[in-house]
């Protein structure tokens, strides 16, 4: 069936943007208020350490402008979204961006002007009520002084941070521009071209052939280039590295998880009690070659589904229910919330043509969040409907609690809201569903999360601890070097299955390594959620996690994540994660076996 345009689309489905601003024309005179408040900045530099008035009306100054300018780019970039095609929308999007670039441009001051105050004289500064809502804010850029140039180094190395992203650019060229993949039968004995896009689906075939074709094909094809995409990730370290020498740290993740005020033992911590539960991934393992009736288990058949035969159509108005339910433990207030959502148009829920594909949540503040899906009425959607409305709840609570300058929460602890919502659903399906072959499918679903966030993301977070420490000590990073710390890591964390050769290189197409030291925070937000969830469920731990979500980023995020319950400095999170992996397993064997 061909989409519908946008202006075809239901509207009881679609956003309502008169929330943001009434209209196109309301937009265009908010942008000549927004050039008028980004002008205003330039009457702040040099202005900040004259005393705490001066510092207060500055900073004022610059987070009104940074206010005004977020509110006009979202409306652009929301309402360009539902049709990327629309020429309007993408010329206000490019104006907005406009917009962005100017203010970054003209508040380049800031931190180096705060740094250049007298730690002493900034402590007296920090004690006067007057800057309250600015203290995390300047005691977190403080925080870093000791880890700051001097002004002509901290320019030299603005003026390197272009240049920097080169491996990453290149990365990108040359795997979503200039790579291209052989034709593969599918299940029908089709011929059909391989893609990045189709190679997930076909490794999830039912059919081993086409698995273990599509594999071969799609990991040859950047065989071919792995000495390129050697010397491109060898590029990237060495700059991480350069980094964590000029500021004077020990390593490169010290240097990474220190943005965040994060010591290294969490990371430590996290690799340690994910390899307490490689046994619990061995069962697991064996228990997907049993269920698919296969001799042996390779890599490629990792994706597939275990549970055949369940098609679960759950339209969406029936996954509104089923999501308000699950997430009933949350109190009136989180569930009032949900109906807000659903009948104030905060969702964007079906297809149309020119619409931006997957689904996301989008605060913005001072409004309510926006939360785009396109829904087409399988349990995963309403799994991915829980997850976004787990985003989007995030966003409400901390930008309805905290002002504009701490409202925005960090990435660690990003994904937990939403993970903690499919957990929340899953344990609901999972007590009120009577099918067998439904409860498994529920089942395997929960645990390839643990199987894909936790242990695969922990395993991305060991080779790049290892990639980076090995080159810092001055051994180069090659191909083969790569390929056997990756072989090493899948052997440990995959025992049981065939790890041939073509495997050894799958590091070489993974984009995040660009953004080095990232990945932890998936495995960690999700054993986070699965602790969160199992609190709330059994010790009344709602009111402490609705007080979390209401933090933004008003602290450090294991500061945040302490009010719920979780410690990630001690083990004890991971550790009883692990167990809930084990209890699934366990009900999935008795299920399968």
């Amino acid at each position: 069936m061909a989409q519908l345009n946008r202006n075809e689309a239901d509207i009881r489905y679609t956003w309502d943007f008169t929330h943001i601003f009434a209209s196109d024309e309301a937009w265009e005179e908010a942008y000549a208020k927004a050039e008028k408040a980004i002008a205003a900045v330039a009457g702040v530099p040099g202005t900040l350490g004259d005393s705490v008035a001066s510092m207060k009306k500055g900073l004022e100054t610059i987070f009104d402008a940074y206010e005004q300018v977020e509110l006009i780019y979202l409306y652009s970039m929301l309402r360009k979204n539902v049709d990327n095609g629309d020429p309007t929308y993408q010329t206000m999007q490019g104006r907005a961006m406009n917009l962005i670039v100017g203010l970054s441009s003209a508040c380049a001051f800031l931190e180096p002007e705060i740094l250049s105050i007298e730690d002493g004289r900034l402590a007296e500064f920090l004690k006067d009520p007057a800057l309250a809502t600015y203290r995390h804010k300047i005691e977190d850029i403080n925080r870093t002084r000791a880890h700051t140039l001097d002004a002509e180094s901290e320019k030299m190395l603005a003026l390197l941070s272009d240049a920097a992203g080169a491996p990453s650019d290149c990365f990108e060229m040359l795997e979503s521009v200039d790579m291209t993949f052989p034709e593969i039968k599918d299940e029908n004995g089709e011929t059909v071209t391989l893609t990045h896009g189709n190679f997930g689906v076909f490794r999830e075939s039912a059919d081993q052939r086409v698995r273990k074709e599509s594999f071969e094909a799609y990991f040859g094809e950047f065989k071919k280039y792995i000495n390129t995409f050697a010397a491109m990730y060898s590029g990237s370290v060495k700059m991480d590295n350069y980094y964590t020498r000029v500021r004077k740290f020990d390593s490169a993740c010290e240097r990474a998880l220190s943005e965040s005020n994060v010591p290294v033992a969490v990371y430590d911590q996290l690799t340690e009690a994910i390899h307490g539960g490689l046994p619990i991934m061995r069962r697991y393992l064996e228990l997907r070659k049993k269920s698919l009736g296969l001799e042996e288990l390779n890599m490629y058949d990792l994706y597939c589904p275990m549970v055949k035969d369940v098609d679960v159509k759950v339209s969406f108005d029936e996954g509104k229910e089923m999501v308000k339910k699950a997430l009933a433990p949350l109190g009136e207030t989180y569930a009032g919330l949900l109906d807000r959502a659903f009948s104030e148009r905060w969702i964007d829920v079906y297809e149309n043509k020119g619409k931006t594909t997957g689904a996301y949540s989008c605060g913005v503040f001072g409004v309510h969040p926006y939360v785009l899906l396109n829904y087409t009425d399988t349990l995963d959607d309403a799994f991915t409907l829980a997850h976004e409305l787990g985003h989007a709840m995030h966003s409400y609570f901390s930008d309805t609690t905290q002002d504009f300058v701490n409202h925005d929460y960090r990435i660690m602890v990003a994904e937990v809201a939403s993970t903690v919502n499919e957990v929340l659903l899953t344990r609901y399906l999972l007590a009120n569903e009577t099918d067998s072959n439904k409860k498994a499918y529920i089942l395997n679903h929960f645990l390839e999360g643990f199987r894909t966030t936790v242990f695969r993301q922990t395993l991305f977070a060991e080779f790049e601890r290892r990639a980076h420490d090995l080159q810092l000590a001055g051994t180069p990073l090659t191909a083969e070097t790569l390929n056997g710390i990756y072989r090493e890591l899948n052997a440990l964390y995959y025992e049981g299955a065939v790890i041939n050769e073509l495997q050894d290189i799958e590091w070489a197409r993974i984009p995040h390594f660009y953004n080095a030291f990232y990945v932890y925070q998936y495995a960690t937000g999700f054993c986070s959620a699965v602790s969160i969830a199992k609190k709330i469920l059994e010790e009344n731990g709602a009111e402490n996690y609705l007080r979390f979500l209401s933090t933004g980023g008003s602290d450090y995020p294991l500061e945040e994540l302490k009010i719920a319950g979780v410690d990630l400095t001690r083990p004890d999170t991971v550790a009883s994660a692990m167990e809930e992996f084990d209890r699934a397993l366990s009900e999935l064997e008795a299920l399968l076996l």
